[in-house]
């Protein structure tokens, strides 16, 4: 039986388990603020609504260096101290609790490849900093980065599309895939001589064979919409060009003004912007097949609504029944 909604939003304890406590920006309610806002809107009258998916090591090896799932394996069981510099904490349970975010987002590219929904969203994942063997910038995983591996080894598709949105350049996924010109990569973030993590200059296109297959935008701080939206059909353009199998959209509230931790001052204008035309695009190049990580973002006003805006963009063209 074909099922009647296009869109799959994953919500539960087991994905608000990941964070790391009320004193880091990072912290537990994040899912919360998305998903008052959610249910406020009646957005869950437009989506089915899926319980976090558990997954096990062998698709954390998809990206990740055995040694390291070992590692965090070890620090979730006796949590001390930080898998970075201290941006991001170990605490009890981390292990299953990034089994949950990766297995989430696994079951939704199953479950979109599979045809039963064309778009899916999640809103605690987009973990785009951490790389194949260390933790960064909050992010004890990358699911981006397992999303895909998962695209590319077990569904051997030749051409992903990744679109990051959030404040931060995602240079965990760009310097994982640098040399791979499978990975179609763009990404608008604040510049990198401002925040964290100081990359995604725009002469970093890719190297070797994969050269022009990456798209770096550096934004000055303060950047309101009417830049980002002026901006918005280079990438567009860029990646319709490379015809996309399946496109990935890291959407980070921290974009928005009034973020504590960045500087850029969009508004959810732009996150709806950004999903209703990559959903077009989706449509237009590769059955529908977009899935949405909600990234970072520590306003939690913020959060409710660049994500809301977001699902709604997924959801324009299935009314509420």
């Amino acid at each position: 039986m074909t099922n009647q909604k296009n869109v799959c939003v994953y919500l539960g304890d087991k994905l608000a388990g990941y964070n790391f406590g009320d004193d880091h920006p990072f912290g537990p309610r994040r899912q919360d603020c998305f998903s008052d806002a959610f249910y406020h809107r009646g957005l869950d009258r437009r989506v089915d609504i899926l319980p976090p998916a558990d997954t096990d090591k062998s698709s954390l090896h998809l990206f990740h260096d055995p040694q390291y799932i070992e590692q965090i394996i070890s620090l979730s069981e006796q949590p001390s101290g930080a898998l970075d510099g201290g941006d991001t904490p170990a605490f009890g349970g981390m292990y299953e609790t990034v089994c949950y975010v990766a297995g989430s987002v696994l079951d939704a590219i199953d479950r979109i490849m599979a045809g039963q929904y064309r778009h899916g969203f999640i809103p605690i994942s987009g973990l785009h900093h951490a790389r194949r063997a260390a933790a960064a910038g909050f992010c004890v995983i990358n699911d981006c980065g397992i999303a895909i591996q998962a695209l590319l080894q077990r569904y051997g598709l030749e051409r992903v599309a990744y679109i990051d949105i959030d404040a931060h350049h995602g240079d965990g996924v760009f310097y994982s895939f640098e040399h791979d010109p499978r990975l179609i990569f763009a990404d608008t973030h604040e510049d990198g001589a401002y925040l964290y993590p100081g990359t995604g200059s725009i002469a970093e296109i890719g190297k070797g064979a994969a050269a022009g297959s990456k798209l770096n935008i550096p934004l000055p701080p303060y950047t309101e919409d009417e830049a980002f939206l002026k901006l918005w059909p280079k990438i567009e353009a860029f990646v319709r060009k490379r015809q996309p199998q399946f496109i990935l959209l890291q959407c980070g509230a921290d974009s928005i003004s009034g973020d504590p931790i960045t500087h850029l001052k969009l508004s959810e204008a732009s996150h709806h912007h950004a999903a209703t035309r990559l959903r077009l695009l989706a449509e237009e190049l590769c059955e529908g097949r977009l899935l949405a990580f909600g990234g970072g973002g520590y306003n939690c006003d913020n959060i409710a609504r660049g994500w809301t805006a977001v699902v709604d963009a997924l959801t324009s063209d299935q009314q509420a029944e």
